[in-house]
């Protein structure tokens, strides 16, 4: 059974950072890439970051370089780096994996990220 667990959301000021961070059980993570998305409330998800399992990234396009997704495929791990955090990026973070080939999907429950002073 593949689960998916987030972890490092929070409470931060306009201006700070978090680091999100994925723990991924269950699969052969290198077969998959990982991917963060966000969902504010009355608002459709979107997608943050993503990462290919050869470490190919993207980003949306309000990161703006402030955000920066990695991978550990021995730790089975991904982390999503968030600096200058501003209060537009209050929401639900979810992790996500997408197998290479085969198409499926899985998520995680979510970490909330709530930036305001």
């Amino acid at each position: 059974q593949i689960q998916l667990v987030e972890s490092g959301g929070g409470l931060v000021q306009p201006g700070g950072s978090l680091r999100l961070s994925c723990v991924v059980s269950g699969s052969n993570f290198n077969f998959y890439a990982m991917n963060w998305y966000r969902q504010a409330p009355g608002m459709r998800r979107e997608l943050v970051a993503s990462i290919a399992s050869n470490g190919d990234t993207n980003y949306g396009d309000f990161v703006k370089g402030r955000f920066a997704i990695s991978r550990s495929n021995v730790e089975d791990t991904g982390y999503l780096q968030m600096d200058n955090l501003q209060p537009e990026d209050t929401a639900m973070y979810y992790c996500n994996i997408k197998h290479t080939l085969q198409g499926r999907q899985y998520w995680g429950e979510g970490t909330l990220v709530t930036v305001s002073s």
